[in-house]
């Protein structure tokens, strides 16, 4: 009697714990918090990292890990610490409030509130803060060094004439994150102070005038260029290199000019960087490689255009990179053809304006139309010996052999390059391109073809011993011997597949990929499904199976986690970490495996969890990651073993005030006996006694995501899950396989089997029962109102509709014609339109919506550049046209998925509005109800509840 009594207590105190707890609503998307960035200091002692808001202001948090000693700082972000773990530096954004008063107000950039830039003394926990500042570096190794740039000061930005153009940011490779600054009046920029900082003994200076800038690795070396200004002739013009210990400043070019793309050699004695003097007036500006040593006094030319070796009507790019080789010898660089100077003479409104479309082109207009400013600023690889008595260019590819990759990081003797010249035009159908793949003397430029007609992946070995690559067609891996040109397959005598084998697109399944190589490119690892596999490069020895088979025998997935940025290959004592995922619990988690060994990967930890991967510190066996599921928002964590982990995070403490949720994997087997599984969301008040409305909400495959976590946010177009599931719907995410040919109904032997199956519980309304999808999701939405009328109804996402239309249509995202994806991938046709028009039409929904009886709200936005929006007019004007419940959703200048936040959370209301209606009973918005005419159009929207029905 006691135990019963305890027993209904219990469930008393339960369901009203439950009963507290509110729905959640549209007003707690901004504050909802999610894990940032994340980094520790090179010796492990603090950690830092980011939670951001949804809308608002971020925080930075820094936790010394053996002190515990803490610093906060309110918009802290882009955290870098010192090479010797003594500094923190980070930006600090203005209040997001601040911000957003000022593009209300439109004020201009320079008026704009400005980052600030922080300084934390990690020893005494001082914070100092400088106002304006545009970006800040710190050197990679050596002492806590700190250069950073000053934005325009307030004065100056408010005296200067609009340009009618608006800043755009840079980020560069070393990460730094530069607003690019306004030019003046007549086009030209002008710099602002750069200070360079000790942050150990003080010292402190100023350099006038500055617009880019750059340390050598050890921070011992300081490069930047100055503008100077014509308001102060005292500041000198050009490229100067300061030592920061011993304070002295050498002019490397005198005069004004641009320069850029300082680069040092590894040991950063050896300076190259770009450069031009060209009158300003002149349209194609002249660039030179300058060159400095310890030994001159002032930069060089190393590279012009009159070198030898240039070919004719070519010159230096200034959009080329600059890459020293590791040891220093050689310099890769860009150069290109000279362009053709605009004619000023052509007066515009007398001219057409025209694209022509020309069937020999190797790219359709409009991927040339999208990719001009990245061909225009085209350059092509090129070497030369630094240390050559008679200097030499080496051209290493060209118009026709156009891509290229250094091997051995710059040492070899030869770049890997490649081409898909000739063959281009069939990526319009085919989606790729079959390429040829040549080895290039660097010291001759002399080519030599390897591998011919390739559709896969090539790479090089670390050491350029081998050029590992990945056939699709054959799906097999081999090795081409640099030195004796001997071709291995690696795999042939192996039956396990290496290639992915669960694919069900018309398409030869893609590699699971390549782990890593060990030293002195004695063997290569390459993935299967589950396990990892070593292979020697020359095929001498057997291929053996790293894991063990333990991966497959348990239906693990092990990929190495690479933790060292830096490393190029693994070392056989090596103990390496495999992040594992477990394919019939979805759990992931973490093992470990000695590779010089034969012994199982080592459990360290497996959770029903997410993780994201580690970062380590540089110099400590110290790792900082986060981690969570569908019920716990994830949080930051550090470890030195993975199995005692130290909680630093409290993400989302109000999550507890509300009514969340809860993720369970369901299995059923479908109608032609296919095992099949899904993931089932319930709310955490579920009650077995109750009836509850569902969604169903698909794409192809999400039951790998059981363990992620939701945050209720405006998505951009997806179901909002948490949302929901918290008032109180059911919602159901199955997985999908598919028959080629035949995609509409792969989706109905899968959702709706698995829809029928749950409705054989007592708590499905299986009258209330709604489905949503997005674009591949959105076309199943629209073929199943076709094929049945179980679901209540419907929202379908920017869909296809008519497949004989689209597939001749363009991606103008990308500029890609659509055929592709019929023939090869997600649409799953597998033949052309007119070879099987049966099956495009059978396919397409539009030819079947007189069957239609659910309604359904349709998205389709006029700036889609994924699918034509006028698939979503078909749809929605043949069911307006057959009296058939329709709205169509038209967020103006919008993208394939939402971009803009306001947009992302206008959808979700109406989304909810439209559920609620259909599947709870609730009163109909007047948007659904009468529409919102054109004369009303952003003054009302239409979200008050009526009496009135649709």
């Amino acid at each position: 009697m006691l135990q019963r009594l305890t027993f209904l207590l219990f469930l008393f105190i339960t369901s009203v714990s439950f009963a507290q707890k509110k729905p959640l609503n549209h007003s707690v998307y901004d504050s909802w918090e999610a894990v940032g960035s994340k980094l520790l200091s090179n010796n492990g002692l603090w950690a830092a990292y980011n939670i951001n808001k949804q809308e608002g202001d971020a925080m930075l948090y820094l936790t010394n890990l053996m002190a515990n000693s803490k610093l906060n700082v309110a918009r802290g972000t882009n955290l870098q610490f010192s090479s010797d773990s003594k500094y923190a530096v980070f930006a600090i954004k203005p209040l997001y409030q601040d911000t957003r008063q000022a593009r209300i107000k439109k004020k201009k950039a320079d008026d704009m509130t400005k980052d600030s830039l922080g300084i934390a003394n990690l020893g005494s926990l001082d914070l100092v803060k400088v106002p304006r500042v545009k970006s800040y570096k710190m050197p990679q190794e050596g002492a806590s060094l700190l250069a950073y740039l000053l934005d325009k000061p307030v004065d100056t930005a408010k005296k200067a004439k609009p340009t009618g153009i608006t800043p755009a940011t840079e980020k560069k490779e070393d990460g730094t994150l530069v607003i690019l600054q306004e030019p003046d009046t007549k086009g030209k920029i002008e710099g602002t102070d750069l200070i360079f900082k000790n942050l150990i003994n003080g010292t402190t200076r100023t350099f006038k005038y500055v617009t880019d800038y750059s340390f050598n690795k050890n921070g011992k070396q300081l490069i930047f260029t100055s503008t100077g200004s014509k308001k102060d002739k005292s500041v000198p013009m050009g490229v100067f290199l300061y030592d920061t210990e011993k304070g002295s400043l050498k002019t490397l070019v005198n005069g004004k000019g641009n320069f850029s793309g300082f680069t040092f050699n590894e040991e950063g004695e050896y300076l190259v960087f770009l450069g031009e003097r060209s009158p300003e007036k002149k349209e194609i500006k002249d660039f030179n490689i300058y060159y400095n040593s310890p030994t001159l006094d002032t930069a060089q030319i190393l590279v012009d255009n009159e070198i030898k070796g240039m070919p004719a009507k070519w010159s230096v790019s200034g959009d080329g990179k600059l890459n020293f080789s590791k040891d220093g010898n050689k310099l890769y660089f860009g150069i290109a053809p000279i362009k053709t100077p605009k004619d000023t003479t052509l007066i515009d409104f007398e001219n057409a304006k025209l694209d022509i479309w020309g069937y020999k082109d190797d790219y359709l207009q409009p991927m040339q139309l999208k990719n001009l400013d990245r061909d225009l600023k085209k350059s092509y690889l090129s070497v030369i010996e630094v240390f050559n008595s008679e200097p030499r260019i080496i051209p290493l590819t060209d118009t026709k052999l156009p891509e290229a990759g250094l091997v051995a990081e710059g040492n070899a003797a030869f770049v890997l390059a490649s081409t898909d010249y000739g063959n281009r035009i069939q990526s319009q159908w085919s989606g790729g391109s079959l390429r040829d793949y040549y080895l290039v003397d660097t010291k001759t430029g002399t080519k030599k073809k390897i591998i011919e007609n390739l559709y896969g992946q090539v790479m090089s070995s670390p050491s350029g011993k081998y050029i590992l690559y990945f056939d699709k067609k054959t799906a097999g891996w081999y090795t081409y011997n640099v030195l004796t040109a001997k071709v291995t397959q690696l795999n042939s005598s192996l039956n396990v597949k290496f290639v992915d084998e669960e694919n069900d697109m018309p398409d030869e399944p893609s590699a699971y990929g390549v782990a890593a190589w060990t030293e002195d490119d004695k063997a290569v690892l390459i993935y299967d499904r589950y396990d990892i596999w070593e292979f020697a490069p020359d095929g001498k020895n057997a291929p053996e199976n790293l894991t063990n088979g333990f991966g497959r025998q348990n239906k693990l997935t092990f990929r190495y986690e690479k933790t060292d940025p830096e490393s190029r290959f693994l070392d056989k004592k090596q103990s390496i970490w495999l992040k594992t995922f477990n394919n019939v619990t979805k759990e992931y988690g973490w093992y470990k495996k000695n590779i010089g060994n034969n012994n199982n990967p080592e459990l360290v930890i497996m959770e029903k969890m997410s993780y994201s991967n580690l970062v380590k510190a540089k110099d400590t066996e110290r790792y900082i990651f986060d981690k969570g599921n569908y019920a716990k928002s994830p949080d930051v964590y550090v470890s030195t073993d993975m199995k005692t982990q130290v909680k630093l995070s409290n993400t989302n403490p109000q999550q507890q005030d509300y009514n969340w949720g809860t993720a369970e994997l369901v299995k059923w087997t479908t109608p032609k006996g296919y095992a099949a599984e899904g993931i089932l969301y319930k709310p955490e008040n579920f009650d077995p006694t109750k009836k509850y409305p569902m969604i169903a909400y698909f794409y192809e495959k999400l039951s790998d995501g059981l363990y992620a976590y939701q945050a209720p946010a405006p998505t951009p177009s997806r179901l909002n899950i948490p949302y929901f599931v918290s008032n109180g719907y059911l919602v159901f995410a199955p997985d999908i396989s598919y028959e080629e040919g035949y995609p509409g109904r792969s989706a109905e032997e899968y959702i709706n089997s698995g829809v029928e199956s749950l409705k054989k519980n007592s708590w499905v309304d299986g009258s209330k029962i709604g489905i949503q999808g997005q674009s591949w999701g959105g076309y199943q939405v629209a073929h199943l109102i076709t094929r049945t009328d179980m679901y209540a109804a419907a929202w379908s996402g920017a869909p296809v509709v008519n497949m004989t239309s689209a597939y001749g249509g363009m991606r103008w995202e990308s500029g890609m014609n659509r055929q592709f994806q019929y023939e090869k991938t997600q649409s799953r046709i597998g033949a052309t339109l007119w070879d099987k028009p049966e099956l495009y039409i059978e396919n397409s929904p539009l030819f079947k919506l007189p069957n239609v009886k659910t309604p359904v709200v349709i998205m389709a936005n006029d700036a889609d550049g994924a699918v034509p929006w006028y698939q979503g007019i078909e749809m929605y004007t043949g069911l307006r046209r057959l009296g058939k419940p329709v709205w169509m959703l038209n967020y103006n200048n919008e993208a394939h998925n939402l971009i803009q936040r306001q947009n992302r959370k206008d959808i979700q209301i109406r989304e909810q509005q439209f559920f609620d209606y259909y599947l709870k009973g609730a009163k109909a918005p007047v948007w659904m109800v009468n529409g919102i005419p054109a004369t009303e159009k952003g003054r009302t929207w239409g979200f008050e509840l009526t009496d009135e029905k649709p």
